[in-house]
């Protein structure tokens, strides 16, 4: 996986969700690299998280919620389910609760970040 797969998802976000984006890296050798800086930079916030810490992956949490819902969606075409995955993430908008119960869940906090490595 290189930068650039990396920076197409999120430049596709961005221009989807026209709101400020926060991205919360693990440490994979993609994610720290000058060149993904670069990329990124005007594109979303980006955080990085401690060595090990799976208890912080606040994305992981929000994908299993959207999953749930996608399940029964299996045998659905691709654009269908792409469909319903953009319509389960436009959601995730409107109900602010989700996304800050999963925060609050890892004890993280909006209002100081993490220093950068």
């Amino acid at each position: 996986m290189s930068e650039q797969d990396c920076i197409g998802p999120i430049d596709g976000m961005r221009q989807l969700v026209r709101a400020p984006i926060m991205l919360v890296w693990d440490r994979l050798n993609t994610h720290v690299s000058h060149v993904m800086r670069e990329l990124s930079a005007g594109l979303a916030d980006a955080f990085i998280l401690p060595s090990y810490a799976p208890e912080l992956h606040v994305v992981e949490f929000l994908w299993a919620h959207v999953k749930r819902s996608l399940a029964h969606l299996t045998s659905a075409a691709l654009d269908q389910l792409e469909a319903a995955d953009r319509i389960r993430l436009r959601r995730l908008q409107y109900r602010p609760h989700v996304p800050d119960g999963v925060l609050a869940g890892t004890s993280l906090s909006l209002d100081s970040p993490p220093p950068s490595p």
